[in-house]
């Protein structure tokens, strides 16, 4: 496989785990056997709705008399999932779609799930889109998915009818028959067309529109003849024509993006980007060779369409049904549990703060046969990210999308408009305290300048209303200073505090600030009450064990048994 498609492994453990003698039910066709322009490695990575029972390779050997690569195997017990969006689906769709045929005049091949129709001559008809391609299927949140469409891209489509007997008592013949138009339109405008073709394959440019359809749309004509006889003799010729309209439609939202990044200088040189999207994006890279970068919530992974599993061949004498020849296969997004990542891990960007809405897990649109890493519990989606990273190469930005091959167009802000941040300062000292508690006394100020540093403001010119104030956290408490720049918290469990100022975002806050932290202890023996109570209390819990001792000396005195402790 490309170094350049970079591959994570959907819990990698699961391979040893899963090692069971059997043979596994596989709903694809096995690695190796059809080459559809991708690599057997490639190929094996696309199936995450088969059925994961890992054949070990002995029992794999045994019956096809071949070994598989160590990838193959890894997907044969488990399902791979993609950092980015990959190329494989749209290669093998397209591969495979050549295998893709219509029935003939007497036969119509159509998936189960076909939205047929019928008329006078003319019977289970339809147009059913395969697929369109570059597009993501994302997994939102529980119940919710959404089709995300590149602007310029390809959807291929299955037409098929067939012909019915005329209802006449008299000799017939079919003259013609053929699928005459076929045409696509977003949101009733058309966008592209065709004609004379059963497996259209139609290039779409669409317009920028959040929500829009795709309808293929087909028209079939069919021309039959009646001939009447008599002893023999034509007596008369009847040409019947008859036509229908049949079409499958496809929601979804045209993903085109636009990036308007942020820029910060941080007190020890070090830079700090900020970019924000309405809508799911992959990451961006901030130098040119592409070794930094940072990742948001999505990861991907590639699965059939199931509804192509199986065809019906429909005939006047009723239906079979067979595997597909033509599988197509779409790339899917969802939010991972590893959640917004940076690379290198240690040596490169940090990332500082996400934005973005909860939401809940989407685990249960993923279908059946699905093992991959999505989150479990409520996600946020992080439309935006922060980082801080040693080295910026602004003009070499490259934000990326969930879309393969749709990158955002990059507005560089005006020059002069990269935000300054200072350093502050955050002082704790205890105020008082009693064998019960402490007052400690949190200040913050600007470092450069000494002033106060106020967190009570409610706003603060924040650009982005869900970046939160900043605020100092110290045990389980989160408190905002005064206008003095100071903060009063009460702490009742003795023990070493660290307080930690966390500053509200650069992006809002004017003057903008990094993070500070000051500890402080406290601890009931810090005062002279304090070691009075220990020792009260001290000599209060001992009290029973001193009368027990003395009256246990007094018995021994009393019955003259102290003697025998003497002699």
């Amino acid at each position: 496989m490309s170094p350049s498609r970079a591959v994570s492994i959907a819990i990698a453990g699961v391979l040893l785990l899963a090692i069971v003698t059997g043979l596994a039910a596989a709903n694809h066709p096995r690695p190796g056997t059809e080459g559809n322009g991708l690599t057997e490695n490639e190929s094996a990575t696309l199936w995450s709705h088969d059925a994961d029972d890992y054949t070990n390779e002995s029992a794999y050997y045994e019956r096809y008399g071949e070994h598989r690569t160590a990838l193959q195997q890894l997907a044969n017990g488990t399902d791979v999932t993609f950092t980015r969006p990959p190329k494989t689906a749209a290669t093998w769709t397209k591969h495979d779609f050549r295998d893709l045929q219509a029935g003939g005049p007497e036969t119509s091949r159509h998936p189960e799930n076909a939205d047929l129709e019928d008329s006078a001559l003319i019977a289970d008809a339809h147009a059913t889109i395969f697929a369109a391609h570059p597009s993501t299927r994302a997994h939102l949140a529980s119940g919710k998915t959404r089709a995300y469409l590149a602007p310029d891209g390809t959807l291929r489509g299955l037409v098929d009818y067939r012909v019915r007997s005329p209802n006449t008592s008299t000799e017939w013949s079919l003259t013609s028959n053929q699928v005459s138009h076929v045409w696509l339109t977003q949101d009733g405008e058309t966008i592209a067309s065709s004609t004379g073709t059963q497996t259209p394959t139609l290039d779409y440019h669409l317009q920028n529109t959040r929500n829009t359809t795709l309808t293929l749309h087909a028209t079939i004509e069919i021309t039959v003849e009646q001939t009447t006889t008599v002893n023999g003799n034509t007596v008369s010729t009847t040409t019947e024509t008859d036509s229908v309209t049949v079409t499958d439609s496809l929601s979804g939202s045209v993903y085109d993006l636009a990036a308007y990044p942020y820029y910060a200088e941080y007190p020890d040189g070090d830079a700090g980007v900020a970019i924000f999207q309405s809508r799911p994006w992959q990451g961006y890279t901030l130098t040119d060779n592409g070794s930094a970068r940072v990742r948001g919530v999505w990861r991907f992974y590639t699965a059939r369409h199931t509804n192509w599993d199986t065809l019906v061949a429909s005939t006047r004498d009723g239906e079979t049904r067979t595997n597909s020849d033509a599988i197509p296969v779409s790339v899917h997004a969802y939010p991972s549990r590893i959640g917004p990542v940076a690379e290198p891990v240690r040596t490169g960007p940090s990332v500082v703060r996400t934005w973005g809405i909860n939401r809940s897990s989407p685990a249960s649109t993923l279908g059946e046969n699905v093992h991959i890493d999505v989150v479990n519990d409520s996600y946020k989606t992080s439309y935006g990210v922060a980082v801080r990273a040693n080295q910026v190469d602004r003009q070499a930005l490259h934000v990326a999308g969930i879309v393969r091959g749709v990158n955002a167009t990059i507005f560089q802000p005006s020059s002069g408009s990269t935000r300054h941040l200072r350093e502050s300062n955050l002082t704790a000292s205890v105020l008082s305290q009693n064998d019960s508690a402490a007052k400690v006394r949190l200040e913050l100020r600007d470092n450069q300048t000494d002033a106060p540093i106020d967190l009570s403001t409610e706003q603060r010119g924040r650009a982005l209303a869900q970046s939160p104030n900043g605020s100092i956290a110290i045990g389980d408490q989160h408190v905002e200073t005064n206008a003095s720049g100071i903060a009063v918290v009460t702490l009742t469990q003795p023990g070493i505090y660290t307080a930690q100022y966390h500053p509200e975002s650069w992006l809002g806050a004017n003057p903008a600030y990094v993070r500070d932290q000051a500890s402080v202890r406290w601890h009931p023996l810090g005062t002279l009450s304090g070691w009075f109570n220990l020792a009260f209390t001290t000599g209060w819990k001992l009290l029973p064990f001193v009368v027990m001792f003395y009256a246990g000396q007094r018995l021994l005195r009393l019955f003259g048994l102290d003697r025998f402790q003497n002699s």
